[in-house]
């Protein structure tokens, strides 16, 4: 399986997978209290120096935050035009922070150790119906295909552009197409494997 795991001997990556998740959880439910520019441009500094503490290419942070970019501008421009800019830049600082906070897990942590670690939590629900190891399989699919989906997607616009179509509206038609071959695909393989 693809793994994002950025590999490094840092304070960051020595970390359990667990506490990471956690310290995402609760910083997750946290930065929707702060209502503070000045404290979630803190709550960002801090997550750019963890990066820097992990050893992580800043262009690989770049390339992150500008490919969630279109998304948060949008949704700071809705904010913006329903509420006002305050709220928007808050919601945009939210959302970047925990944008970035969620890529530094998946690249400081090995997706074996977080399905490991989601597995291990959900054991107590076994009986309630919840199968750990499912999710565990859910997680680890859902990490796996969002670089494959970008793929599919570069695939699109490249074969859109060589037919003279810079810009077009039913960009998304062939990539749904594509994707949802390929979930035909891995079902069909799932299914071979005894998977149901």
């Amino acid at each position: 399986m693809l793994s994002l795991f950025h590999d490094a001997r840092t304070p960051v990556h020595a970390v359990p997978a667990g506490a990471k998740l956690l310290v995402l959880a609760v910083a997750g439910t946290g930065l929707f209290f702060v209502r503070s520019i000045p404290w979630l441009s803190v709550a960002l500094a801090v997550t750019l120096g963890l990066y820097a503490l992990a050893r992580i290419p800043w262009a690989s942070t770049a390339r992150q935050a500008l490919s969630a970019a279109p998304v948060l501008a949008l949704i700071m421009l809705a904010q913006w035009l329903f509420v006002d800019g305050h709220s928007a830049a808050l919601v945009g600082l939210r959302l970047l922070t925990l944008i970035l906070l969620a890529n530094l897990v998946t690249l400081t942590t090995r997706t074996s150790a977080i399905i490991e670690t989601i597995e291990r939590l959900l054991g107590p629900l076994r009986p309630l119906g919840v199968r750990p190891e499912r999710v565990g399989l859910l997680v680890a699919m859902t990490i796996r295909f969002i670089p494959v989906i970008r793929e599919q997607a570069e695939l699109v616009r490249s074969a859109q552009r060589a037919r003279g179509i810079e810009r077009s509206t039913v960009f998304l038609i062939p990539l749904l197409i594509r994707t949802l071959r390929m979930a035909d695909q891995v079902g069909e393989a799932l299914d071979a494997r005894g998977l149901d």
